[in-house]
C-alpha cells in the first residue's frame, strides 16, 4: 500500500512534486520515488509501503518494458499471477504486481483495468502521446482525488498532498449542506469547488491539450439480474466458495499478516475462513476501552479462543483515546464526523507493532442488509405507516428513548428517502433542520437517491436502501475511515468481504435470505455458524464506537465552548446562532441524544476556524 501524487502542469517544480509526497509519507515509508520532466510538465510521485516484493526493484514511479509508460500505483491486485501468464512475452524483473499491472495496461490499453481483482488507485503517464491515466477500484476502497483547471490537473491519495500546491482551494459549500446531512461529502465531491473524487469504478484520460474524460468501467446498477437466488443450499455454498477465494487470495503477502477481530458476524466470519485457509495461526487483534459498555475484547477473545488464533487484546483507557482524538480528525482533511475513526485508528495502531497487513469485516452489513435502517425503509414504504406518520411521530416525541425517531417519521420526504432514513438513523440533521440551521440554505446540493435505471428487476425498499449505502455511506464513510485510520498508521487494510465477485453475487441474493423471521445478516451468520457456533455468536449487534454523548458532557465539552461559542459562530457566518444555541441547550439539559449532531458542528467549524 502507498500514496501517489503528481501533475501536469507548468506551475510547479520537483521541490512541490517532493512537498506532495512528503506530506503522505505516513502511506508509505518505506521508500520514495519522483518522476519530473520539466519539458512535459508532468510530475509523479510515490511513497511506498513494502508488501509484496520489499526489494529496491520493485520501488516507483515504475517505467514500462517499452519505455512508453511510467506508473505510480497505489493498491493491491489479488490475481497479479494470473493476469502475468497472459503475458508470457515479459522478461520479469520483479515479482510485485506493480510492474504486471504496468504492463498488462501496456499491452491492452485501459481495458485491462477490467481483468483486475483488487483495490486501487493507479496513475499511468504516457511519455509518446502526452496523455495521463487514472483508474480506481470498483468499489471505491482506495482514494484517488483530483484538481483540474484551465493551467493545472493534478492529483493525490490524499487531500493533503494538494493542499501543498498553490490553487484555487475555494470552499464549495454545497458540499456542506451534504455534509450536515450525511456526516460525511458524498459522491465525487469535496469540500473544495476544484477538487472532485474519481469515482469509483472509473477511470480519467488526461491529455495535453487539457481534454478531460471520467468513463465509467463498471457499474453496480448494472449487475443485477431478472430473478434472484433464493435457494439457500445454493447460496450457502456459493457464498463459501467466494469468501475461502477472496480470503485466501487477499493472505498473499511477504510480511506479516493479521485480521481485525471484533467478535462480531463479518469480522468473525473473515477471521474463521482466513484461520481455515492458512498453514499457520492468524494474528488477531481487538480493542476495548474500560467502560464495559464499549468493551467487546471479552468476546472477540472468546472467539479467538475457539478458533486458535494468535490474539492479543489491547484495553483502552479513556486518556488514551482522548489524547489521540483531534489528530485523527484532523487527518482527513475535510469535514468527516463519523468518530468510530478513533478506535479504527487505535486498533491498526496497536496491530501495526506486529503486522503490516490487516484483514477487515468490512461489507457485510450493506451487502447481506445488517442496519436497521432497512427496517424503516420497509415501514415507510406501506400506506398505512405514511398516512400516520404524523400521529405516529407525536407519540415517538413522548418517549425519551424513541425521541428522535420522531423526526425520522414526520420529516420524511416523498423524494431522497433513503439518504433522509440514514441521516436520521445516525441522527444527523433532517433537510428541513438544515434549511433552519444555514444562515443561506442550498437545498439543491442534498445527495439525491441513485435510481436504478439499469437494474434487471424492480427492487425492494429494503434492497434499495442497502445499494443506497453501498454506493454512498460503504464507499465515501466507512472505506474512508478504514483507509485513512490504517494508513495513519502505515498499516494496509484489505477487505475480503468486497472482492467484486462477492459484491455482484450478494446483489442478487433474494432479501429473504438476508432477513429471516427478524434475522438480519441470516445468509452470512448461517455460513458462520459452520466456522464458529452459535451458541459464542450470539450477543446484541454492537458497532465500532465510543462513549462520545459522555465525552461531550464532561471532557470533551471544551470542543463546544471553543468551537460552537457565539463569537465563533458570527464570525464564520454560516450557522444561525440561534438555532446552535438551542441545540447545545438542550443537550445540556438531558437530550443526550443530539450528541451527533454536536460532534457534527464542531468537526465542521473546527475546519472552517482554520
Amino acid at each position: 500500500m502507498c500514496g501517489i501524487a503528481g501533475y501536469i502542469s507548468n506551475k510547479f517544480s520537483k521541490c512541490d512534486l517532493i512537498k506532495m509526497t512528503d506530506v503522505i509519507k505516513h502511506r508509505g515509508p518505506d521508500s520514495e520515488g519522483h518522476y519530473f520532466n520539466l519539458e512535459k510538465r508532468v510530475g509523479l510521485g510515490h511513497s511506498r509501503l513494502s508488501i509484496i516484493d520489499i526489494s529496491s526493484s520493485a520501488n516507483q514511479p515504475m517505467k514500462s518494458s517499452c519505455g512508453k509508460y511510467v506508473m505510480v500505483y497505489n493498491g493491491e491486485v489479488y490475481n497479479f499471477k494470473d493476469i502475468a501468464k497472459e503475458l508470457d512475452s515479459i522478461s520479469w524483473k520483479t515479482s510485485s504486481d506493480s510492474e504486471v499491472v504496468l504492463e498488462a495496461f501496456a499491452k491492452w490499453g485501459v481495458e485491462f483495468v477490467n481483468k483486475l481483482n483488487g483495490m486501487f488507485a493507479i496513475a499511468i503517464y504516457d511519455l509518446i502521446d502526452d496523455k495521463l491515466f487514472l483508474f480506481r477500484d470498483r468499489l471505491g476502497i482506495k482514494p484517488l482525488y483530483y484538481y483540474n483547471d484551465e493551467n493545472t490537473f493534478a492529483f493525490g491519495s490524499e487531500l493533503k498532498a494538494l493542499k501543498k500546491l498553490d490553487l484555487n482551494k475555494s470552499i464549495d459549500y454545497s458540499s456542506i449542506y451534504s455534509y450536515l446531512h450525511l456526516g460525511y461529502i458524498p459522491s465525487n465531491n469535496t469540500i473544495f469547488s476544484n477538487v472532485k473524487k474519481l469515482s469509483s469504478g472509473s477511470y480519467i484520460i488526461f491529455d495535453n491539450n487539457k481534454n478531460l474524460q471520467e468513463i465509467k468501467y463498471w457499474d453496480s446498477s448494472n449487475i443485477f439480474s431478472k430473478d434472484t437466488i433464493s435457494d439457500f443450499d445454493y447460496a450457502k455454498n456459493k457464498l463459501d466458495t467466494l469468501l475461502k477465494d477472496s480470503v485466501k487470495k487477499r493472505l498473499i503477502s511477504d510480511v506479516p499478516i493479521g485480521t481485525f477481530l471484533s467478535g462480531g458476524t463479518d469480522s468473525s466470519i473473515v477471521t474463521a475462513i482466513a484461520q481455515k485457509v492458512s498453514s499457520k495461526p492468524v494474528n488477531t487483534f481487538s480493542i476495548g476501552f474500560k467502560e464495559a459498555k464499549y468493551n467487546e475484547s471479552e468476546h472477540a477473545k472468546k472467539v479467538a479462543e475457539y478458533l486458535g488464533t494468535n490474539h492479543r487484546e489491547f484495553i483502552l483507557t479513556k486518556d488514551d483515546a482522548l489524547c489521540e482524538l483531534e489528530s485523527i480528525m484532523d487527518n482527513f482533511d475535510e469535514p468527516f464526523a463519523d468518530s468510530s475513526a478513533l478506535p479504527t485508528m487505535l486498533v491498526s495502531k496497536m496491530a501495526r507493532k506486529h503486522v503490516t497487513v490487516c484483514l477487515s469485516g468490512d461489507g457485510g452489513d450493506e451487502l447481506f442488509m445488517g442496519y436497521g435502517a432497512y427496517n424503516w425503509a420497509s415501514r415507510l414504504s406501506k400506506p398505512l405507516f405514511w398516512n400516520l406518520r404524523k400521529p405516529l411521530s407525536k407519540v415517538l416525541s413522548y418517549s425519551n428513548n424513541q425521541r428522535k425517531r420522531a423526526g425520522l417519521v414526520f420529516n420524511s420526504p416523498k423524494i431522497n428517502w433513503k439518504s433522509h432514513i440514514f441521516s436520521q438513523e445516525q441522527y444527523f440533521f433532517s433537510e428541513l433542520e438544515i434549511d433552519d440551521l444555514l444562515l443561506k440554505p442550498n437545498s439543491n446540493s442534498i445527495i439525491h437517491d441513485i435510481n436504478i435505471l439499469k437494474s434487471g428487476r424492480e427492487l425492494s425498499k429494503i434492497e434499495q436502501q442497502a445499494f443506497f449505502d453501498l454506493n454512498n455511506y460503504l464507499k465515501d464513510d466507512l472505506l474512508v475511515k478504514v483507509d485513512r485510520s490504517s494508513m495513519y498508521c502505515s498499516l494496509e487494510a484489505r477487505v475480503p468481504l468486497l472482492d467484486h465477485n462477492i459484491v455482484e453475487f450478494a446483489l442478487n441474493v433474494d432479501d429473504n435470505l438476508k432477513i429471516k423471521n427478524g434475522v438480519q445478516k441470516y445468509l452470512l451468520k448461517e455460513l458462520l455458524y459452520d466456522y464458529i457456533p452459535k451458541s459464542i455468536m450470539d450477543k446484541p449487534k454492537w458497532g465500532f464506537s465510543i462513549p462520545l454523548d459522555s465525552w461531550l458532557q464532561n471532557e470533551l465539552y471544551f470542543m463546544i465552548d471553543k468551537y460552537l461559542n457565539e463569537s465563533v459562530i458570527i464570525e464564520i457566518g454560516l450557522l444561525d446562532p440561534t438555532f446552535v444555541k438551542e441545540l447545545i441547550s438542550n443537550f445540556k439539559n438531558g437530550r443526550t441524544y443530539l450528541y451527533n449532531r454536536i460532534w457534527n458542528l464542531i468537526i465542521l467549524n473546527k475546519f472552517l476556524s482554520k
